[in-house]
């Protein structure tokens, strides 16, 4: 059985909720799977696990987030070669050029540490709607088979 680990970030809820959706689809799928918010969670623990997804918020004019600093600096030096990646996020597109750019940032973090990318990152303007969810049922469904 595979596993996975979802960590989120989040100010509003919004990320704990794609974080939720993603998580649920993944036990549907048969994977087991922890979920943690992000300054709970180890960037080492990813090396336990087949699976790895981060859902970020984008702070203000393109920051990250402060509490998952750490998270991301540390991710940057893992080795996880051999790892499938996703990441998934809320932003505000209010912020423009800005929006979503965490994304982004962690996506880039797990290419640096030799993940694979296992579905296109996604991007949601503040709350999944439906459209969103089913986007990310997807998106979960192509990290399981990206993972054999």
């Amino acid at each position: 059985m595979a596993k996975a680990q979802v960590v989120f970030a989040t100010i509003t809820g919004n990320n704990e909720d794609i974080a939720d959706i993603i998580t649920e689809q993944f036990e549907a799928l048969g994977v087991e799977v922890t979920e943690t918010e992000i300054s709970q969670t180890e960037a080492d623990d990813l090396k336990n696990v087949d699976i790895c997804v981060v859902c970020p918020y984008t702070y203000d004019e393109g920051q990250l987030p402060d509490e998952g600093m750490d998270f991301y600096e540390d991710l940057k030096g893992l080795d996880l070669k051999g790892k499938i990646y996703g990441v998934a996020g809320s932003g505000d597109l209010f912020y423009e050029d800005d929006y979503n750019v965490a994304v982004d940032a962690f996506s880039a973090a797990f290419k640096q540490a030799g993940a694979t990318q296992g579905a296109q990152d996604i991007k949601i303007n503040l709350e999944p709607d439906e459209d969103d969810i089913a986007a990310l049922d997807t998106f979960t469904k192509k990290l399981v088979e990206a993972a054999g």
